[in-house]
């Protein structure tokens, strides 16, 4: 399992921007600069002008105030129109710099996202499906995002790059990632695991480590659209491959179970598709109903029933949730037909029989 509610991979040994690391950072922050030193340049003068006459022009308690009521129509016009070059000048940086983030080239890579309450799934194609974002460097990419709940706001600081994405359509959004992800060394990683194993119950905590669990250093991704109790949640990580062929053995390592039990890739896709945002492996309340064990036991449905949590009703859960709704319980969870296959679906409940040993 991975954790980690407050990723720091940008911000460390920073002082004031996250890593440029994508071909739009550079032209949006000399933006931001120069609309920064313009604010300094008139600021730090009127500050000063300001503080000279209250001071100059004083007046003590009771006398008269002195009329003022002439003007100077060149100074006016100075101070009107001057100013009105460099809002120009910033309103045509700016906009070059939007049209450039509107349309992805042609050649592309192209990832589909989903975001939920409150988590992220990159689809890779092929059902390669993982919460993390894995790219190419030096290569555009496309993300084409939809939500499957309510608005949520994909922002990836490093790369300078953020966009809304609303329920009931598909928005895009793309960028050309510049600074590959460093790798650590074998001898690291196999340090953090043994410490997750050792001392926090096999949990990888990217946040301790600063690092993923196949060792990839990364820049964070976040929601910055409040979407509810666990927004401050839903965060992850994207790490820049430096070669295709890199890039394609991750895609390939999470293609599909392989040497693993039913029940250790049930686990896998448990962290990795989300479940954990909505259902505890504690007992603990969340949006779903705990995993803890729930396999065998009695459930009460919304509008009355009861039935048990065997087999069958996990699959039609998974690929209809919405049929049999848990008395106490909101009907918020999405369907996952045709994201997961028939092997996915029977690790799933192998890892869930698990839960209730």
């Amino acid at each position: 399992m991975i954790s980690g509610p407050h990723l720091i991979g940008d911000y460390t040994n920073r002082f004031w921007f996250p890593e440029s690391a994508s071909s739009f950072s550079d032209q949006v922050d000399s933006t931001f600069m120069l609309v920064l030193y313009i604010c300094i340049f008139f600021m730090v003068p009127i500050t000063i002008a300001l503080a000279y006459f209250s001071i100059r022009y004083m007046k003590k308690k009771g006398e008269p105030a002195e009329s003022q009521t002439s003007h100077n129509t060149p100074l006016e016009i100075a101070w009107s129109v001057l100013p009105s070059f460099l809002l120009v000048w910033i309103f045509v940086k700016g906009a070059l710099g939007y049209l450039d983030q509107q349309g992805a080239p042609d050649g592309s890579d192209a990832v589909a996202v989903k975001a939920f309450k409150w988590g992220w799934t990159m689809d890779y194609g092929n059902g390669v499906i993982h919460p993390e974002l894995h790219l190419l460097n030096e290569q555009p990419t496309k993300l084409t995002m939809r939500s499957s709940d309510v608005i949520h706001s994909l922002f990836i600081p490093a790369f300078r790059v953020k966009r809304d994405i609303v329920p009931g359509r598909y928005n895009e959004m793309w960028f050309k990632p510049t600074v590959a992800s460093e790798r650590v060394s074998e001898s690291e990683l196999e340090a953090a695991w043994k410490d997750a194993k050792e001392n926090n119950g096999g949990v990888f905590d990217r946040e301790k480590y600063q690092f993923t669990e196949d060792g990839y250093r990364f820049h964070d991704l976040y929601c910055t659209e409040y979407c509810g109790k666990d927004h401050s949640m839903m965060q992850t990580v994207v790490v820049v491959h430096e070669t295709r062929e890199d890039l394609n053995d991750w895609i390939k390592k999470y293609s599909g179970r392989t040497d693993q039990s039913p029940a250790e890739y049930g686990k896998l896709l448990y962290e990795r598709r989300g479940c954990a945002s909505c259902h505890s492996l504690d007992g603990s309340k969340r949006v779903g109903p705990s995993f803890a064990g729930g396999f065998g036991s009695e459930r009460e449905y919304v509008g009355g029933g009861k039935g048990i949590v065997d087999e069958s009703y996990i699959r039609e859960s998974i690929l209809e949730p919405k049929s049999k709704i848990v008395a106490g319980y909101s009907p918020v969870m999405p369907s996952y037909k045709g994201q997961l296959s028939d092997d996915d679906i029977e690790s799933i409940i192998a890892y869930l029989k698990t839960m209730s040993k």
